[in-house]
């Protein structure tokens, strides 16, 4: 019996040693980014590897809120990001709960529908919408991409969330509405705090997207000022006369930031929030 645990020991301390040189690995392209971030312009050109930086400025973050409108960029994610996580998640979550609660006829064809839509690669409908949007003025407009995205992510929280509200116990409302508790107050009161892990982290995941898209950004938005992050990096190695690799991961840095503080805020929900989603489908 105490040789099998040394084993199992083993076992483990050997698997957990390969994660943890793994991870570090994967971490070598984004530490190399960070000190790219902090050097000279002539780094990038450099044969020489270095993860902590020969000649240390701050003048790339500099030039990233000086000299290109990364500001106008950074509040256009913003608003994208928000608008379409408020329209989807509201939608979302009301359809979720009423395909997971009700058996009305064609409930499973409507979420077989659903995925089916959202199997089909994006760039297929990027014409369709782009004539939609030309002839309803809605090119360069925060409304109209917003629409395009709170439609498509919809999809994917109307199925995480559905499989999570089928973990929830039908009794619990059962015995609120014995006591008296109308859908309405069942619903504020008992359903959504119970499905918060699984209501936050598709929110994130919803924010994520948008902060992160870029062809449907590059593609609507034709401006340097309506820009989003990720369309404004782009531009910022579009030329080959003004590239400039330290500017350009300065600013990825940036764009990263808040991502990374969001996730770092909702880790406790992560675990639950995605694997209840998938119990039930």
């Amino acid at each position: 019996m105490k040789q099998k645990k040394v084993k199992n020991t083993l076992k483990l301390t050997v698997l957990n040693v390969i994660f943890i040189l793994i991870c570090l690995i994967c971490l070598v392209p984004i530490l190399y980014a960070l000190s790219l971030s902090f050097s000279g312009s002539s780094s990038a050109l450099s044969s020489d590897f270095r993860l902590i930086p020969q000649d240390f400025t701050w003048k790339n973050y500099q030039a990233v809120f000086t000299e290109k409108p990364f500001l106008i960029w950074l509040k256009n994610s913003v608003i994208l990001s928000i608008g379409t996580m408020v329209i989807a998640m509201g939608f979302a979550v009301t359809a979720a709960y009423a395909v997971s609660r009700y058996r009305f006829k064609g409930r499973h064809g409507l979420m077989m529908t659903l995925l089916m839509l959202n199997a089909f690669p994006q760039i297929l409908s990027m014409f369709a919408i782009f004539r939609l949007f030309k002839t309803m003025n809605l090119l360069n407009s925060r409304t109209g991409l917003i629409l395009v995205y709170a439609g498509s992510m919809c999809i994917f929280a109307i199925w995480n969330m559905k499989g999570y509200f089928d973990t929830i116990p039908e009794e619990i409302e059962e015995a609120a509405k014995i006591d008296g508790a109308g859908d309405a107050r069942i619903m504020a009161k008992i359903v959504l705090p119970l499905a918060r892990p699984a209501i936050i982290v598709t929110a994130v995941m919803v924010l994520i997207f948008v902060w992160n898209e870029y062809l449907f950004a590059t593609t609507f938005m034709l401006k340097e000022e309506s820009y989003t992050l990720a369309g404004g990096l782009y531009q910022l190695q579009a030329s080959d006369y003004s590239r400039s690799w330290p500017l350009f991961t300065a600013a990825a840095v940036m764009v990263s930031v808040p991502i990374l503080i969001i996730f770092f805020c909702i880790q406790k929900y992560m675990v639950s929030g995605l694997t209840a989603g998938g119990v039930k489908g």
